[in-house]
């Protein structure tokens, strides 16, 4: 790899193929199902904290989520839900570990032009085997020196990755739609972020106040504008 390349950090769900939209329709089946025991806002607010109470368990992703909105199903029926009910949730699960991967628009052109000049690598969170499915699937895995699928992304999982990667954070841009998970670590540890948003953010991942323009933080709309980007900032290293 040439001294002049750069090592770019790409998150997966909702950066490289869309995910929260397959969340948002079974969320819409899911409110259709308990409508005879609770209102939408209460099935809502009552599944998001089964399921901040589980991450630990289960960590992100279908499985956790299955998991979680069985046991949000049992609570707020009070035991009354029945096993065809449950079977019909169970179904909706599967449904989403088979969906197809849909990917956004723009990034076949982008990582093309940028994997022959810069190491790049996937860095996103989730179940292991289902990310590695929805890669092997996407037909963008030659793009990537590298594959990390971690339970968390935090300061301490971006730092062990540039450790083992002999990554130098003054020189890693991360690309992500989540300024919780992609970005904020990333500059705390000195390097570049690029937020690229989803139309739909998950409540756990929200973040009031984006981070200053500092010359190391970029919003954009679409990831086809990434290569500009990615000059203006390597010109300033």
């Amino acid at each position: 790899m040439a001294s002049s390349a750069l090592t770019l950090g790409f998150d997966a769900d909702d950066t490289l193929w869309h995910n929260e939209n397959i969340f948002e329709k079974v969320h819409e089946r899911y409110r259709a199902l308990l409508a005879r025991y609770h209102d939408a806002a209460t099935v809502d607010r009552t599944l998001f904290a089964t399921e901040m109470r589980n991450l630990e368990r289960y960590g992100y992703g279908v499985k956790g989520f299955m998991l979680s909105s069985i046991e949000t199903a049992i609570q707020l029926s009070a035991g009354k839900i029945g096993a065809e009910e449950i079977q019909q949730l169970i179904a909706l699960g599967q449904d989403m570990l088979a969906h197809p991967v849909d990917l956004l628009d723009g990034v076949v052109e982008t990582l093309s032009a940028l994997s022959g000049h810069h190491r790049l690598l996937v860095i996103t969170k989730g179940d292991l085997r289902d990310q590695e499915r929805k890669l092997a699937r996407s037909g963008l895995a030659a793009h990537f020196r590298h594959v990390e699928i971690l339970s968390e992304k935090d300061t301490s999982s971006y730092a062990a990755i540039f450790r083992r990667h002999a990554i130098d954070p003054q020189r890693f841009l991360m690309v992500g739609n989540s300024l919780k998970s992609d970005i904020l670590p990333v500059l705390a540890l000195g390097g570049a972020g690029v937020h690229v948003p989803y139309r739909i953010t998950w409540a756990a991942e929200h973040v009031e106040t984006p981070p200053p323009a500092n010359g190391r933080f970029f919003q954009l709309k679409n990831v086809r504008e990434l290569p500009a980007v990615l000059a203006t900032w390597s010109a300033s290293l």
